[in-house]
């Protein structure tokens, strides 16, 4: 038996943060309603990269229930309402007072069914001065200041994958899970109320304080601002390998068994992290010297006979072809697809994962 197998899920929901939270819901068992417009959720045609249908709604949707319901009419807010009835937790991540409008009131679904947990996905949440802004991903990542440190020094840039739906996601996730073992003990529902600005101010809390202290980050691609070497060499072959070197026994280690200059690490201008970060240009160079006169098989070699940390630079294809890769197949309507698999393994209880909905399909 999954954990939340007899919980029910009803989720008015679109684009990927909330679809992202109730996916993992229904991994684990829960019955997962998810309520969607005539037209369906505009996720849906974000993209024809799996199969034919959105990389994005067949990553996030399976395992749910799909019910069509027209908000705008008094049939469909009363379909709505008995749905509700029966819930164990309500998710919602519409336009702020979308829900209010329509009689949905926190106060009122609070009132009327004590038990039940609510989740609201906003952009900047109930009040302030931007509390009713549009808000999507990436205008949080530009608005936050995530943008302003991330990428080269050349200018700000997006994090390559969705990083605050996904985080607010998991946020709402983690904070259902809560408040369903907090029920378990009391009683009672809760409302939670998470902002997508307030998740990713959280997660920029370290570069914050350092900006305060009079240290703001600088863009440097894939290095570090405190530590070198660490960062990117390429090989004679061409190919980019990322190194981070930790400790001064790391960079003895280093310079003997890979550099092939054990004397290196008494150079005072290579002798301790302050130096070599002082002398960055110097350190990144002596290193780049002898990773362009090797192949990539033999520095990946050096690299792991000396216990060095580090990383190839891989591209989506290399990722799809990368033997650490887990993936799972999921039916959708348009036949089965595969993608990564949740990170989490449960050992005891092996998970298998549901199919995607078309609009309006109901699962056997």
């Amino acid at each position: 038996m999954l954990p939340l197998e007899g919980l029910t899920v009803i989720a008015v929901e679109q684009a990927v943060a909330a679809p992202f939270c109730s996916s993992r819901l229904a991994d684990a068992g829960a019955h997962v309603i998810k309520v969607e417009r005539p037209e369906g959720d505009f996720a849906r045609g974000y993209d024809h990269a799996a199969k034919g249908q959105s990389s994005y709604f067949v990553w996030l949707n399976r395992g749910k229930d799909s019910v069509v319901i027209d908000l705008a009419t008094p049939e469909g807010r009363r379909s709505l309402e008995e749905l509700i009835a029966t819930a164990d937790v309500f998710l919602q991540n519409l336009k702020p007072g979308s829900m209010d409008r329509l009689g949905f009131t926190l106060e009122r679904l609070r009132k009327d069914y004590p038990r039940l947990i609510c989740c609201t996905i906003t952009g900047y949440g109930d009040d302030g001065p931007y509390a009713h802004r549009k808000a999507y991903d990436l205008l949080i990542q530009a608005e936050s200041g995530l943008a302003s440190i991330t990428g080269g020094p050349e200018g700000p840039s997006r994090v390559g994958v969705s990083i605050v739906d996904v985080a607010t996601g998991a946020t709402a996730h983690a904070s259902i899970l809560e408040a369903l073992i907090g029920r378990s003990v009391s009683g009672q529902g809760a409302d939670i109320r998470i902002s997508m600005f307030d998740v990713m101010a959280d997660w920029l809390t370290v570069p914050l304080l350092n900006a305060e202290a009079g240290n703001p980050p600088q863009r440097m691609g894939l290095a570090h601002p405190s530590i070198a070497p660490y960062g990117v060499f390429r090989s004679q072959d061409g190919k980019d390998i990322l190194i981070s070197i930790q400790s001064e026994r790391e960079w003895k280690v280093l310079c003997a068994k890979v550099l092939g200059d054990a004397a290196l690490a008494a150079d005072p201008r290579l002798v301790n992290g302050v130096e070599r970060v002082r002398n960055r240009a110097f350190t990144d160079q002596t290193v780049s010297d002898i990773f362009c006169a090797l192949s990539r098989d033999a520095l990946l070699a050096r690299l792991t006979d000396a216990d060095i940390a580090f990383a190839e630079v891989n591209s989506m294809t290399d990722l799809a072809e990368h033997p650490h890769l887990r993936r799972i197949t999921v039916a959708t309507p348009n036949g089965d697809v595969g993608y990564p698999a949740p990170a989490a393994i449960f050992i005891d209880a092996p998970r298998q994962y549901g199919a995607v909905p078309a609009i309006g399909e109901v699962q056997k």
